[in-house]
């Protein structure tokens, strides 16, 4: 027995439902980043006619001079390419006082779009992939806007000063804002104004959905690797990352809260169905009544499971957990944590090492679960485990930042 929660819509579903209803919306999307920059790339801001904001790029830091700009490209439907950096008093004027550099592309998207947008949305509903591809520079000598300095060697998302093989458009502002939509097994949606550009952008963007990974890619005006003048911004929408909750105790329901509150799309499961029930973990994307490695098996057999997969083991009870840790640990899963005291910890270290799991296999159990805050509650020990989590997606070291040197925002 499986039950399904609805998400929360997002930024791009408020973009899709607003064209929809007929009304033009500017997207500010954060196309490249360096330094202490608050926000990875991909990250959006929507703006809509009647002053509605949805999303942020910054944490909040260049919202205020955004909106601003982000009304004048919905007044006048050009776009712009807009850097943001710190220098003293212009960091200060903006907010950017991070220490980072963002480059933000504004753009009006219209009911025009809506052939691509509803390409996307369908790909979403279907929990599969889309990539959409736009033009954010194309100009061989040009640049971004820039609000506030960027320090020197930043770099120039326009990739340089000229196309070497010469073949340049006639007319590169005509460039800007073209998309082409990507979506499994479709035709692409849209043109980059170049078939063979729209050629090359496919399948370079193809490669970045894959990793789900939105990014950069840089081209002469006719698709050529080795040319520059044109700059395309990959936005990827790769299916989220899952988390599976096994165990259907309060600590689960805190547990599920906070990987949705994250991004997870999250499962629990357990065998016991009067204790699985949806009403028992509303925040859950799906509730699972069954054996937890059987479950788990039958998620790996179909794909559905893959190295950014967290699994959090809360059963604390041999006849659940064993069997399902020895078949976690054996796959390459972004994280596998389980609860118990060390005691329980120990016992199963030597029932899964007479498995025949390596050490190096047991290396990666995260177990007892969770770091060491000192919390007590499900909510409390929710924290505990989710920060163990983005410290192993991270490379984080646990430690409290004012006992670190260096970036506070590491580079994805």
């Amino acid at each position: 027995m499986t039950e399904r929660r609805q998400r929360v819509p997002d930024v791009f579903d408020e973009a899709h439902r607003r064209c929809h209803a007929g009304e033009l919306v500017a997207l500010a999307t954060v196309v490249a980043t360096w330094h202490s920059a608050p926000q990875p790339p991909g990250a959006t801001m929507l703006v809509a006619a009647d002053g509605t904001v949805t999303g942020s790029v910054s944490g909040g830091c260049v919202e205020a001079d955004l909106y601003e700009r982000a009304r004048r490209v919905l007044a006048t439907g050009a776009p712009e390419l807009i850097r943001y950096g710190i220098s003293d008093d212009d960091a200060y004027a903006v907010g950017l006082t991070c220490g980072g550099v963002l480059d933000v592309f504004v753009e009006r998207v219209d009911p025009e779009a809506l052939s691509g947008l509803d390409a996307v949305a369908a790909a979403r509903r279907a929990a599969q992939p889309a990539a959409v591809v736009t033009c954010v520079a194309a100009d061989a000598g040009g640049a971004p806007n820039v609000v506030g300095n960027a320090p020197a060697g930043a770099g120039d998302p326009t990739g340089g000063p000229g196309d070497p093989t010469g073949a340049m458009s006639s007319d590169p502002a005509r460039r800007l804002g073209r998309r082409l939509v990507l979506t499994g097994g479709q035709r692409p949606i849209g043109s980059l104004g170049d078939d063979r550009l729209d050629d090359a952008a496919s399948a370079d963007a193809l490669g970045l959905l894959a990793a789900g990974h939105s990014g950069m890619l840089r081209y002469g005006y006719s698709g050529q690797r080795r040319g520059s003048g044109v700059s395309l911004f990959v936005t990827a929408y790769a299916t989220p990352p899952r988390m599976i909750v096994f165990g259907a105790i309060d600590f689960a329901a805190a547990v599920a809260r906070i990987g949705a509150f994250l991004g997870y799309r999250v499962t629990v499961c357990d065998a016991r169905p009067v204790f699985t029930t949806a009403r028992r973990f509303p925040e859950a994307d799906e509730v699972v009544v069954q054996w937890p490695h059987r479950y788990l098996r039958t998620e790996l057999d179909a794909g559905r499971v893959d190295e950014r997969t967290v699994v959090c083991v809360l059963t604390h009870d041999p006849r659940f957990d064993v069997p399902l840790l020895e078949l976690a640990l054996r796959h390459p899963l972004a994280y596998v944590g389980a609860m118990g005291s060390r005691r329980t910890h120990d016992d199963r270290l030597k029932l899964l090492g007479e498995a025949g799991l390596t050490e190096a296999q047991l290396t990666r159990l995260a177990s007892p679960i969770g770091l060491d805050l000192g919390g007590r509650t499900p909510e409390e020990t929710a924290v505990s485990v989710a920060a163990q989590i983005v410290a192993a997606r991270w490379g984080g070291t646990g430690r409290p930042l004012a006992a670190l040197g260096g970036p506070i925002h590491r580079p994805g």
